[in-house]
């Protein structure tokens, strides 16, 4: 299972966050206490594991600069927070290694996200940033499981709770293990990741993983967590890669 650690603001935050077990580095490029430039980041991705997937994170930003920023510096993943339409989302999806989409818990465009070309759906709260937790019931059935990625509100104290409930592809935390807007807490983290790896092999142990039809896939085409995590849309090899109503902006200006 993946575990994202997203607002990495340092190198130290970043691999702080390696040394302690975390899959995915998020890089907030959009307005935010959190916002890092490409230039900084760069100098980051030269000095983590290549098996590390690194992930910019942008709200609203043109196709051609997302492009342009992940695969000018070397990242593994865009990231796409904001209104960006249909056709902006594809044009990324078909340009770069992955590409995650971001949705607020219950908006009705999370069940066709996947025919936008996106390799994952990251499903945040309400009210995105804000550390609040969401009712995780909006998040069933919505999305394929091998396909998801639960943020919002998640900590150490309740990270096994979603995990067990919602059996997803990966987790995302940002305030969750912050000291502070963009510093990286290190007993938070260190309890974030081992909560998460705890839950990953209770189910596991569960079968929670191998409900699948088949030995490749659900019978709907659609891979498992373990084949999407060590493939690209493509096909490729790696080790992670692999309109509607207006939804509101992700906002990561609140603490």
């Amino acid at each position: 299972m993946l575990v994202k650690i997203c607002g990495i603001t340092n190198e130290a935050d970043a691999m702080l966050a390696v040394g302690l077990g975390a899959d995915a580095l998020g890089f907030v490029f959009a307005p935010s206490p959190r916002q890092v430039s490409p230039q900084v980041v760069g100098r980051i991705i030269e000095r983590l594991p290549r098996e590390i997937l690194t992930v910019g994170v942008f709200r609203d930003e043109s196709p051609e600069r997302m492009v342009e920023i992940v695969n000018g510096i070397g990242l593994g993943a865009a990231q796409l927070h904001g209104n960006e339409s249909s056709e902006a989302t594809r044009y990324v999806a078909d340009r770069v290694a992955m590409t995650i989409k971001a949705f607020p818990a219950g908006h009705p465009g999370i069940r066709r996200a996947v025919t936008l070309g996106v390799d994952m759906v990251l499903v945040d709260g309400a009210s995105p940033g804000s550390g609040e937790v969401f009712d995780w019931r909006l998040a069933e059935g919505v999305v394929d499981p091998a396909r998801l990625i639960v943020s919002g509100g998640l900590h150490p104290g309740n990270v096994k709770d979603a995990i067990a409930h919602l059996r997803p592809f990966g987790v995302d935390v940002s305030s969750g293990v912050e000291s502070g807007p963009g510093r990286k807490d290190p007993i938070k983290l260190r309890r974030f990741v081992a909560a998460s790896r705890e839950a990953e092999a209770a189910l596991a142990e569960a079968g929670g993983w191998e409900q699948l039809d088949g030995d490749e896939s659900d019978g709907t085409g659609r891979q498992r967590s373990s084949d999407v995590a060590n493939s690209d849309a493509s096909g490729r090899s790696g080790h992670w890669a692999g309109a509607g109503s207006r939804m509101t902006p992700f906002d990561w200006q609140s603490d």
